[in-house]
This record gives structure tokens, sequence and C-alpha cells, in this order.
């Protein structure tokens, strides 16, 4: 215990002393954050590689204690030395990030290599659902698992004090759960990381003098995900697993949310914006302050699920408790109101979707049939056919100089569109009910259709002109 105590309180002073030292070195040098006003919402250039104060911090209080009590043995420290060359890998990564700048891809490729040596180092998630397995599948699986942690910590500092503070709340409860336990090696490898956060967030919370960088952030999340896999080498219960995912809940969840969030836009999935967590609790006027506190107390929150599903020996009241956690989340998300996910939701359960891919599938077949007409008058046969489907009807048609008439526009239409097949040709539609799903690829259809199809027709770009009614 004297142990644990001296690098708690080595590893908080050493970083309360070298944040600041690195903060004006730093500063000195240009190597500062930007604002934007947009997603960096900072008054003013600001030092961002505070990683180095937390990694200097970490490593020399092991060094201090050791040299000032000599009371940490081989053993106390095998953890800390397993870890240690792929944690070095990522900061150096990191570090590089920061100074220079990488693209995504290099990035990742660092990433998978200081994956790849803790695993080769025995750090792999072989214990599932209450199981020690070992088998081809768990390096996988562990190599995902450290780089979402390692890339949802990096994703969700984008606001003073966040990464610190949550961070510092999954160290705190890593460290309480492996106290629990009775796992020296880890609480050791552990607490003096919680030490390291709570004095730099003396100088990251709002307003921030320092940055925590890639350094920092993906130091921070590379860690944790170790520590988590160690968390559950010990584990009681079958759930066992859902303790360390509970306890680094926020940022997976955010950084789970903005994939999705990029999906369903079809923007790529590294691109920046303004849609994570604390983006939303900003844009619904908090104050980054306020914002930061609020997300500390569901961390609180996350934390005292985590350690009751690690320690409940009955499985039938860890899952109850699990079930909690994720009904408290899906309200949280609620919450946020992404429109992307009520839209999704709504045609998936709603029918949307059934729609659109029968609409699909009937453009699909119009295309087929309007390569197998072989006069003008069959091509406006299927036109009229057709357009029903779509909540349409053809009015008029001019097909290679020939003229069709169909139903009247009738008063109650709710747009007419003219679709312009060739110079002298088209189409006219009424749009006459909400039915139809895909009416404005239907008409791209037939006027990309008939123009292949008619030899003589000339092939301009596809024109649509509504008028509103």
């Amino acid at each position: 215990m004297n142990s644990l105590i001296w690098l708690a309180l080595s590893s908080f002073v050493l970083s309360l002393i070298l944040t600041p030292i690195f903060r004006d070195i730093f500063r000195s040098y240009g190597v500062v954050d930007q604002p934007d006003q947009n997603r960096k919402i900072h008054k003013y250039p600001i030092p961002r590689v505070g990683g180095m104060a937390i990694a200097v911090s970490y490593a020399a209080s092991y060094f201090i204690v050791q040299w000032r009590t000599g009371i940490l043995d081989s053993y106390d420290l095998s953890l800390v030395w397993k870890i240690l060359p792929a944690a070095s890998t990522i900061f150096l990564v990191g570090v590089i990030d920061d100074l220079w700048g990488l693209r995504p891809w290099q990035k990742l490729a660092g990433q998978l290599v200081a994956a790849g040596i803790a695993c080769n180092s025995g750090i792999l998630a072989v214990d599932v659902v209450g199981l020690h397995v070992q088998a081809w599948w768990t390096i996988p699986v562990t190599v995902f698992w450290l780089l979402a942690c390692t890339n949802a910590f990096n994703l969700v500092d984008g606001m003073d004090g966040l990464a610190t503070g949550v961070g510092m709340f999954a160290t705190l409860t890593m460290f309480v759960s492996a106290l629990m336990q009775k796992n020296l090696a880890l609480a050791i490898a552990t607490v003096p990381l919680a030490g390291c956060l709570i004095g730099f967030l003396c100088y990251n919370f709002n307003p921030a003098t320092i940055f925590l960088g890639d350094s920092g952030s993906l130091t921070i999340g590379f860690l944790l995900g170790c520590f988590g896999i160690i968390w559950t080498e010990k584990s009681a219960t079958l759930l066992g697993m859902m303790a360390p995912l509970m306890a680094l809940s926020l940022p997976l969840l955010d950084v789970g949310l903005a994939i999705f969030r990029r999906f369903l836009r079809h923007q790529p999935i590294f691109s920046a914006d303004r849609g994570h967590i604390h983006h939303r609790l900003l844009d619904r006027g908090m104050s980054p302050k306020k914002a930061a506190i609020l997300l500390y107390g569901i961390c609180s929150i996350v934390a005292v699920f985590s350690l009751l599903t690690s320690v409940v020996h009955n499985n039938a009241v860890s899952s109850v408790i699990v079930l909690l956690f994720c009904a408290v989340a899906w309200i949280g998300i609620q919450y946020l109101g992404y429109t992307e996910f009520s839209l999704a939701g709504k045609m998936l359960f709603g029918g949307g979707l059934q729609r659109n891919l029968k609409a699909e599938l009937d453009l699909g077949a119009l295309r087929k049939t309007f390569e197998a007409a072989k006069t003008a008058s069959e091509c406006a046969g299927l036109v009229e056919q057709s357009s029903g489907k779509f909540g349409l009807i053809a009015t008029h048609m001019r097909i290679a100089g020939e003229d069709f008439e169909g139903p009247a526009e009738s008063a109650g239409s709710l747009w007419t569109a003219r679709v312009s097949i060739a110079e002298g040709d088209w189409i006219d539609f009424a749009r006459v009910s909400d039915s139809g799903t895909g009416s404005v690829l239907f008409l791209d259809v037939v006027a990309t259709s008939l123009r292949a199809r008619i030899p003589q027709l000339d092939k301009p770009h596809t024109r649509v002109t509504l008028s509103a009614r």
C-alpha cells in the first residue's frame, strides 16, 4: 500500500510541475493548436503536446519511488514492463503527429504496430464470458479493442478537460477494481496514470492552457485498453468483459456514434465534424465548463455500474445491471437528438426501407424493359404503365417526334415536371400522390433509358423542371 501512495503522490506532483514547463517550451517554439471557431472553440493558440508531460511524469514516478524507497520489486512492475514497448510506440506515433502531422492511414498503421507489440507481449483478450480461451481469433479481437480505445480517446479530445477527465475516471475505476481483486500489478500500473491526469487536469480544465495532443490522447486510450484486458483476467462473472466496456463507454460510444453517423451521411469515416457528444451539448447552449462537468458526472455513474458488474457474482443480477446501463445509454442518445438515427429508425421500422428497396427493384426492371422496346409507341406505353407506381401520371409525351396523350392533369396535382429527352422531345408528368417512392429517380431512368434506346435522339444531360402547386 505504501508503494501505491508514493506512486500516486509522486506522479501527481511531477505532472503538476512538468506540465507548465512543457507548455511554455512548446509555446515558445510555436507548437500550438490554432482556433477555428468551429470545432476548435478556444480563443487563442494553445500548446498541444501535453502528452509529453504525462508520459514523463508517469515513467519518472517509478524511478523516484524505487530510488527513494526501494519497495518495488520485479513482480510489482511486471505489468508495467509488459506494456512499456507498445505504449512507447503509440506515444511516439502521437508525438510525430503533434509535431509534424500524420495522415490518418499513417496513424492507423502506427497503432496497428503498437497493438501487435502488445499482443506479442502477452496482452491478449483471452478471457471471454468467464472462460480462458486460447485461439487465433483472440489476436484480432485484441487489436480491434486496442484500436477502438485508442481512437475513442483521440476523438473525444475536442473540449477543454474532456479526454483528461474521462481518462481520469476510467483509470480510477480500474484502480479501485484492481484493489478489490487484489491485483497489485494492475494497481501499480494504473495509480500513477491517475495521479498524472489529476495533475494535468489543473491546466487542461476550462479555460485550458495546454492540450493533450495526440501524444496524450492516443497514449491514454491505448493504456486503458491494455488495463481493461488485464482487468478481465480476474473477472468473477460471465459478463466480466462488460466491466471495462462500461468504464470506457463514453469515448467508445462517441466513436461508435461518429462512425455510424458518417456512414449514414456517406461521409468519410475519418472526416471531422461537429456531431460528437460534447458538440451536441454545446449546441444545446451549455458552456464548455458545464458540459465537461456533466460528462464527468456521467463517468462517475458509469464507474459505479462498471464496478458493480465486476464484483457481483450473480450473473442474473449482473445482467440486470447491464440492461439498466443500456437503457440509460439509450435515453442519453435520444436526449442528444441525432436526426440521422431517428430517420434511420423510421426507415427501418416504419417501412421506408422496404419501400425504397421495392422502388429500386422496380426501376431496375424498368430499365431492362426499355431495352426490349422497339418503337416509340411501346416506350410510351411503358412510361404510362410504370408511372403510377411512383405516384405520377404522364399527361403528354413526344417521343421521336410522335405525340402521345395521357390523362389530363387534375387540379389536385402536387407538382408537374417536364423531362427533356432531346430537342423537340419531352414528357410531361404530374405528381398526383405521395404514396410513390423514388419519383425523381424514375424521371431520370425514363430520360436516360429513352435516349439510349432511340438511336436518332440526341443525349443531352437530364433536365427536370418542377413547378410547385
